[in-house]
């Protein structure tokens, strides 16, 4: 019985052993072991639950969103994708988790595929009535300040992948699964 024991102890050591490895394999993510049994934060589901609407692209230009600035890549950082953006919604100056400004999406084999959101203010209108920048479901936002590569005013932006996961984690703005090279 005793030795019953000892081998059901060397294989638990030896399952925890492969785990191990593979969780150190995830070198993108340094979380990796807590991403893969926490569920994903409540802003995700929140998105998915408002843009699922929108997989279909053809969707979204119904509902007034045109891509601008082409595919938005960086040369070392991954890429965000084509942002498709709905002007009404970033001119009027308010942040709703259910309407995001920007829909995100990847280029692929002529088929664009939704991988996630951008959350879009501009930081003069934002300011003039808060103290402080946006936050959303915990979430705060990055100011973007001008001059930029897009030649926009300074603006707040929170990029949510919540259609294609990124390994430095859903609110990074680069993501280094999304690509450019499929346009």
């Amino acid at each position: 019985m005793k030795t019953l024991s000892s081998k059901s102890s060397i294989a638990q050591l030896a399952l925890l052993a492969v785990a191990g490895s593979m969780l150190a394999a995830d070198s993108d993510n340094p979380h990796a072991e807590h991403a893969k049994v926490v569920s994903p934060p409540k802003l995700v589901k929140v998105v998915r639950d408002a843009t699922r609407q929108f997989l279909d692209v053809n969707a979204a230009t119904a509902a007034n969103y045109t891509p601008l600035f082409g595919c938005v890549s960086g040369p070392d950082h991954g890429a965000m994708g084509v942002h498709y953006i709905n002007g009404s919604l970033v001119g009027d100056g308010e942040i709703d988790g259910s309407r995001p400004e920007a829909l995100i999406y990847e280029p692929s084999e002529g088929k664009m595929r939704l991988v996630g959101v951008e959350y879009i203010v501009d930081a003069a209108t934002w300011l003039a009535h808060h103290d402080a920048p946006p936050m959303l479901e915990g979430q705060a936002f990055q100011l973007v300040n001008s001059p930029n590569r897009y030649g926009l005013p300074a603006f707040f932006e929170l990029h949510v992948w919540a259609w294609r996961d990124n390994p430095r984690g859903a609110f990074v703005d680069w993501n280094t699964r999304v690509s450019c090279e499929g346009q």
